[in-house]
Formats: structure tokens, sequence, C-alpha cells
């Protein structure tokens, strides 16, 4: 799989981060959180999506959350700084990280965003995280998202 990476998977390689990497068949075009879980035959609360909103500044923020989890929009506003989020629209997703939507990695997007990681995280071993294409997914430690990404844990779900 050599030249199938992705470039979240090259980052955490040049920083010698160690990963699994799970593929899934997305033809069925499931590609939600829950059953990409199912499809790779792990538990939901293991599995970490990746939202980017916008705050009241215009600036961007990434937010990391089991997949079953809501995002709480006061909470992140709080940790943000920020007065007011809402989600980034769709259409700009690709725009401004360089992923599209299914398909965002909090891993190596077009700019380092400021970044949290919910709180859940700390009691597991390891979480899984979008690898920046659809149909793959990548297993690492949540310390080691948290290095590759400057991420801050927070508390985040609704």
């Amino acid at each position: 799989m050599a030249k199938g990476k992705t470039n979240a998977m090259r980052i955490l390689d040049k920083q010698k981060v160690s990963y699994e990497i799970f593929a899934y068949d997305a033809k069925d075009g499931k590609i939600d959180g829950v059953t990409v879980a199912g499809k790779i035959g792990r538990d939901p609360a293991q599995v970490y999506k990746t939202l980017v909103v916008v705050g009241a500044s215009k600036n961007l923020y990434v937010f990391v959350l089991p997949v079953a989890a809501e995002l709480d929009l006061k909470k992140a506003a709080k940790e943000a700084g920020e007065k007011k989020v809402e989600m980034l629209p769709v259409k700009d997703i690709q725009k401004f990280t360089g992923y599209i939507r299914g398909g965002c990695s909090p891993i190596g997007m077009k700019k380092n965003y400021p970044t949290f990681l919910d709180e859940s995280a700390r009691a597991r071993n390891t979480i899984i995280v979008s690898a920046g294409k659809i149909g793959f997914q990548v297993e690492l430690a949540p310390d080691q998202l948290i290095q590759a990404t400057d991420a801050k844990y927070a508390n985040l779900r609704i």
C-alpha cells in the first residue's frame, strides 16, 4: 500500500507514529461513522469523526469526537475562545481542509487549525479516525493524535 498512502498516513510516518490502517468498502455510499465502525468491526465509541466549525471571528476550528456523539456548539465555542461557532458548510470543507466530507482527517489539513479531541479519548488505548480518504481509517493512540495535530483535550459532547 506504499503508493496508496494518504497525506495523513505520510505525516504519521514522518513523525514515526505507529498506526494501523483499516480499509472498508464505501461503494454502497454508507460512510457515516457508525456504519463505518460496523464495517471495520469496531465499537462506535472507539471511532471518532472530524468536524470543522467556523467561529464568529471567521477562524476555523477542528473537533474530533466519537462518531455517535453530538458536538455541543456552546462548549466548542468556549474551547475555541469564540462567542459562537457553527458547522462549516459541506461545500466549503474541501476548500479549507483539502479533504471531502466522509474522508476528512484531523491530520494533514491544508492549514494547522486549532484542534480539540474529546476527553473521552483519554480513557482509550487507541482511537480510530479518518485516514483522509473515504474507505480508509487509521488507528492510533490518542496522545499520538494530539501530538500529530497539536490538539488539546476538551469536553465537547452534548
